[in-house]
């Protein structure tokens, strides 16, 4: 056995990842040490917006009226409240003119205007105690947010009979930049000594539990270098850094559990260091390869939306991705070369367990204490028709699920169809200022505009006419949209050469359905110029159109790839389908529970956010695109384990229970983990972020303890050995490109297969036991079994 372990299984990537391991993780911790350098400030290079589209009408010409009208376009807000002494007090006047001369003189501030200049009553409140200063900070999002960086504190506070607060749009991203920033550094504090607890329990011992935790901050640090060079191309939202955190933590301790499970496995099998190693990257390595593949391809397809907020998720998920998946497969089997056996050493585990069991835990401490691949004995000494060890009681649940699969499989499905039903009555909106916690300052300005003002400033459209025009068409121009249903006023126009603008306040609220419905008739209005319509509404109805452009292409980019990946994996035809039929239904509980939490208020007191009425219009597509990978990355995990048992053994029912038993438990404790990661970005005071992370975490949650439990086996059961099924080309291109988890020998017939061992195996046969049915089977890949390279 020697002669096999150490020559024969030993391949070409075993050698390279363990030739040099003290070299390799040298090199590791030197560049991450320049990736923490190369990332450090990436936050302040990001963006808080990027929710338009930037070819949309609405897009050009809010940027056409900033450079034509500045005035028109105001981001920045001085709310002036003058106390018990009315706005148009003597004191309180000369006041704030010199705030408004001084503000007018800041470099980077154009189009300065206040309700003492022209006594507009819209910048004036209706009690008569506060009134507007607003102004335009020129620049992109990064330019504007420096420059109210350097002129806010000057403005902000006391000044003789009147205090200011700063609000508007530029102050709204400040604020919840900041705010995110803060929340993610919290949410890390929570996550990671968390983790590293819960990693404890998994694998018993602390050396295998810190490993894990490394390839995740490696990961973390280097997407946040990449971000930081990818912000020198484009622009990239702050919100993704949210992503790097989750998924630099949940993928890297998912795939690190299943090579350091998989490599402790072929220790315990009596494997040397080498040869454990190349098992494991043949097995495991492989597995991880492909759910890698498949969660980067579900956030690439957000690369065909044009909002930057949609591409960034795509940049930061698959530099995570790519480098948790590098990590696993490259840093940790060096590090596991150097360890070995000790990769098992400090078992805290032990601390708890009584004297008198304290041999029996010690021969089983080098097991997983969640799935394990490969058991102890195969069934020695333990009776017939019982299974006890690792694992068993996955098996046993499975055996139960598939006595039972039409019922598990009809309730099951209902159950998720149920609770995803109140995604049928969700609402687009756009973010605001109520995603701020209600003592944010930028967000108590703008509920003061909102509901003390008339006519709610700053939330009408703006109708942009370019061409030559006569005062008579203009006119004629206004009546025609003074006539539409829905317009409260029109205001304008304001002229230039060749150029106008008019303001056009819509009734009720100003990005509800009816104002929607008005960007829409506006832009129908024939003119004998050209025109275009602008203002938050607009924007909105022009995302929209973008994502429902756009989202045929993503879905069907995913799918087609995850189909094409699953079968690659399994050679069969309906397994892919299967596949995506299930993903899309673990996704239910989460988009029902995003509408009945977030959308329609349910919880808000105790989650602490205040509930906008509507869904943010990306982010059900974010939420998508992000949940549906993880849940791929799970399926992937139980279906290469079924695929190889089946090679093995040509037992449907049995590779099944096999799969199950030995990833039930390891997909149990990846999900929660991956879950406590996000309730952890969940606590965010930021509504969008809260909303992400919990979101995501229920969809975890749902798709390993619900969807990977009870509806895959049941249906797989279902399907019977029809579930293996392809044509003869797809065969013969599986067996010519396929790749799976380990090479399997030939499957042994059903029938003849006997109850222990398989000829040619290493005595006492395979390890472990399958299920109660088949005592005294299963437990992984015989030592016997592959002998070539990795």
């Amino acid at each position: 056995m020697s002669e096999v372990n150490s020559g024969e299984r030993v391949g070409g990537w075993t050698r390279f990842v363990t030739a040099r391991p003290r070299l390799a993780l040298l090199a590791a911790l030197v560049i991450t040490v320049l990736a923490v350098f190369a990332g450090s400030g990436v936050a302040d290079r990001m963006g808080s917006g990027g929710w338009t589209a930037p070819d949309a009408e609405s897009t050009y010409a809010t940027k056409a009226l900033e450079r034509e009208f500045p005035a028109s376009q105001p981001n920045l807000l001085l709310l002036v409240h003058s106390g018990r002494a009315s706005v148009d007090d003597p004191a309180v006047a000369a006041e704030a003119a010199r705030l408004t001369e001084r503000l007018a003189a800041e470099e980077g501030v154009t189009g300065v205007g206040s309700y003492w200049q022209g006594k507009s009553p819209a910048l004036r409140s209706e009690d008569g105690h506060e009134a507007l200063v607003a102004a335009r900070i020129e620049g992109e999002e990064k330019a504007a947010g420096e420059i109210l960086d350097r002129i806010a504190p000057a403005y902000r506070g006391e000044h003789g009979p009147v205090e200011v607060s700063v609000g508007g749009p530029v102050a709204v991203q400040h604020d919840m930049q900041t705010i995110i920033e803060e929340d993610l550094l919290r949410a890390e504090l929570i996550a990671l000594p968390v983790t590293l607890v819960l990693l404890v329990m998994v694998f018993g011992s602390a050396v295998a539990a810190l490993l894990p935790l490394g390839v995740g901050i490696v990961a973390i640090l280097g997407t946040n270098a990449v971000l930081r060079g990818i912000t020198e191309f484009t622009d990239v939202s702050v919100f993704a850094q949210n992503l790097t955190t989750a998924l630099g933590l949940g993928l890297a301790i998912d795939y690190a559990l299943f090579i350091v499970r998989r490599f402790r496995e072929e220790l315990n099998a009596g494997a040397d260091t080498r040869a454990a190693i190349g098992t494991t990257l043949r097995t495991a390595g492989r597995t991880v390869l492909f759910s890698a593949l498949t969660v980067a391809v579900s956030l690439a397809a957000m690369l065909v939306f044009p909002q930057y907020f949609l591409r960034s998720f795509a940049y930061a998920g698959i530099a995570v991705v790519l480098l948790a998946a590098a990590a696993a497969l490259i840093l940790l089997p060096a590090a596991l070369m150097l360890l070995g056996p000790r990769v098992n050493s400090l078992d805290l585990r032990r601390l708890l367990r009584r004297p008198r069991r304290a041999t029996a835990a010690a021969d089983a401490s080098t097991a997983p204490a969640t799935a394990s691949g490969r058991d102890t004995e195969s069934g020695k000494g333990t009776p017939p028709g019982r299974d006890t060890g690792p694992g068993a009681r996955w098996g046993r649940f499975a055996a139960l699920v598939m006595r039972r699969a039409p019922v598990f499989a009809v309730l099951t499905t209902v159950g998720l169809v149920l609770l995803g039903l109140p995604f049928l009555g969700v609402k687009f909106g756009t973010a605001d200022h109520r995603q701020l916690p209600a003592t944010a300052e930028s967000r108590v300005v703008q509920e003061h505009i909102q509901h003390g003002f008339p006519g709610n400033p700053g939330g009408g459209l703006e109708v942009l006419a370019e061409g030559p025009a006569t005062p008579a068409q203009y006119e004629d121009f206004r009546a025609r949209v003074a006539a539409l249903d829905g317009v409260r006023r029109v205001d304008g126009p304001l002229t230039a050469e060749n150029t106008a603008y008019f303001e056009v306040l819509p009734d009720g609220e100003s990005v509800g359905q009816d104002a929607q419905h008005l960007v829409r008739d506006l832009r129908a209005v024939p003119a004998p110029f050209d025109t275009s319509v602008t203002g938050t509404a607009a924007a909105l109805v022009d995302s929209q159109d973008a994502i429902a452009d756009r989202l045929p292409w993503a879905v069907g980019i995913i799918v087609v790839v995850t189909l094409l990946l699953v079968f690659l994996l399994t050679g069969s035809v309906l397994i892919p389908l299967q596949a995506v039929v299930l993903n899309a239904l673990s996704l239910t509980a989460m988009f029902g529970a995003v509408v009945w939490v977030f959308q329609d208020g349910h919880l808000s007191g105790l989650l602490a956010f205040t509930s906008t009425g509507d869904i943010e219009t990306t982010l059900p597509v974010l939420m998508f695109c992000v949940a549906f990978g993880l849940s791929m990355d799970y399926g992937v995990f139980l279906l290469s384990r079924i695929k190889e048992e089946y090679d093995r053994t040509g037992e449907h029912e049995h590779a099944v229970t096999f799969g199950l038993r030995h990833t039930g438990g390891l997909i149990t404790a990846a999900a929660v983990i991956l879950a406590v990661v996000m309730v952890a970005i969940g606590t965010s005071r930021v509504t969008n972020t809260k909303m992400l992370g919990l979101g995501i975490a229920l969809a975890v949650l749902m798709d390993a303890m619900v969807v990977r439990s009870l509806l895959v086996p049941a249906v797989m059961k279902v399907m019977g050995r029809a579930t293996w099924w392809a044509p003869a080309p797809l065969r013969a291109f599986h067996r010519r490109f396929g790749l799976s988890e380990g090479e399997s020998a030939p499957a042994v017939p059903p029938r003849s297969r006997p109850a222990e061992g398989i000829p040619g195996g290493a005595p006492g046969g395979i390890p472990g036991g399958a299920s109660e049915e088949i005592p005294g089977e299963g437990g992984g890949q015989g030592r016997d079994r592959i002998r070539a390279g990795a």
